[in-house]
């Protein structure tokens, strides 16, 4: 559920977008500010917060433009690009080895685990799964806003580009440790067996 809160300025733009788009992009802003300033209070680092800066600069910059010209074409395309955002910001994340989902999961694991090898390529592979699932939908909520807006699809592709990361990311730690494991007893019998 942690990744859920990460996420919740965006929740937040898509439920308020309805009574307006800059409405939304205000109370995303307002929202993504107060979550970091509580994690600041709760004594978490702010390091390694890509995806809640990158919220930040996107709510405020789409606010401007939308309390500018509430009229703009670009209303009708908010769920692509703020999703095309969010693949932005997970692709950047890995670019520069900071891979977003690594300042979630600092919340769950222990510091000891959180400079191993193993660590660093778990949330390498969450965050590429995320941001290829980012990328796919921004495309998809492109294509049906240009050809075919119907706010029922766009609602079932919204939900299904955030729960199938979801959904892997729930599995994908365990079994990437169990495998480590595994390789690692394989290592350590070889080298047993060389030694003897």
């Amino acid at each position: 559920m942690s990744y859920l809160r990460s996420f919740i300025p965006w929740l937040v733009f898509a439920a308020v977008s309805s009574a307006g788009w800059q409405w939304g992009a205000l109370a995303g802003l307002v929202t993504a500010a107060a979550l970091l300033v509580a994690d600041r209070a709760a004594g978490l680092s702010l390091g390694h917060r890509l995806l809640e800066y990158g919220t930040i600069l996107f709510f405020a910059a789409l606010g401007v433009l939308a309390f500018a010209r509430p009229d703009s074409g670009l209303r009708m395309y908010g769920s692509a690009l703020s999703t095309g955002w969010l693949a932005l910001i997970a692709w950047a994340s890995i670019a520069a080895r900071r891979p977003f989902t690594m300042a979630i999961a600092r919340r769950m694991a222990p510091p000891e685990v959180w400079h191993t090898p193993l660590f660093r390529r778990i949330n390498v592979v969450l965050t590429a799964a995320w941001a290829l699932s980012f990328t796919l939908t921004a495309l998809a909520q492109t294509a049906l806003s240009a050809y075919h807006p119907n706010v029922i699809y766009s609602i079932v592709i919204q939900i299904a580009g955030f729960v199938l990361p979801i959904r892997f990311t729930a599995a994908y730690p365990e079994r990437a440790r169990a495998r480590f494991m595994k390789n690692s007893g394989a290592r350590n019998d070889i080298q047993g067996g060389l030694a003897s």
